[in-house]
């Protein structure tokens, strides 16, 4: 039976540390409803003009693992476009609900997704905006970008949960076998992505998995992830960008 292992942190940039400003990031990893053999990821980031961008991505993260932890994961297929879609309005639902209730409009709480759920056997990726998410080939150890960044049409703009009349949804889907996942919001892009060849950097990833593939713990490793937020926080990442920093690293054990 697979089995999942993971670490994960989100550590707010130095520009919002300056500034005062809260994280802006949010993300949640759990476990389908199938004895841990299902991960479910999800990554959000706030837009920085959104005054409640950080606020919309906790929304997010909080609706679609609610959504997917009630999804009958026992059944062979993964959840179908529609239901994806149907996740996605529910989280834009929720966001429309709490801009009413304080007299705001969906777009002050703009933030981006990605979000992917994998068997191990299967994995999808749904995703709005920048960020990626990028796995290991279980037959050739190589990792390829399963959903590359999406870039607006201005400089340095993207796509958002709440954009109207719907927002750009790119879905993935693999049944190629994976033995790593990785999911990460644009703060970690510099890092983790070679833009130039639009490919993953592979010493970044084989050498951020391996404590996670030699660790005996499953679930999340709550030392790893104090590690893994250490290293995020630190200066030689903080140097590179000042953005917030989100990143779940989980292996699929056979």
């Amino acid at each position: 039976m697979n089995s999942w292992t993971w670490a994960a942190a989100s550590c707010r940039g130095t520009a919002h540390v300056k500034r005062n400003v809260r994280r802006q990031d949010a993300f949640s990893c759990s476990y389908g409803t199938n004895e841990g053999k299902t991960l479910i990821a999800v990554v959000s980031d706030g837009a920085g003009s959104a005054v409640m961008g950080g606020e919309g991505a906790s929304l997010i993260c909080r609706t679609l693992m609610t959504q997917a932890r009630q999804f009958d994961f026992s059944q062979l297929e993964l959840p179908s476009d529609e239901t994806l879609w149907e996740w996605i309005n529910a989280a834009r639902e929720r966001i429309a609900q709490a801009a009413e209730a304080r007299a705001l409009k969906a777009r002050d709480f703009a933030a981006t997704v990605i979000f992917s759920i994998s068997s191990g056997e299967n994995t999808l990726v749904a995703h709005i905006g920048d960020g990626s998410a990028v796995a290991r080939c279980g037959q050739t150890n190589e990792w390829t970008a399963l959903s590359w960044p999406s870039q607006g049409q201005y400089a340095s703009s993207t796509f958002f949960v709440t954009d109207d009349p719907q927002p750009k949804l790119i879905i993935s889907r693999s049944n190629s076998p994976v033995s790593a996942l990785a999911i990460f919001s644009d703060g970690v892009e510099r890092l983790a992505l070679d833009m130039a060849a639009q490919k993953p950097f592979k010493p970044f990833f084989d050498g951020m998995i391996r404590p996670i593939a030699s660790t005996q713990s499953e679930g999340r490793d709550q030392r790893l992830s104090a590690q893994l937020s250490s290293y995020l926080n630190s200066d030689a990442v903080n140097a590179r960008t000042d953005d917030d920093k989100t990143l779940i690293l989980a292996v699929c054990r056979q």
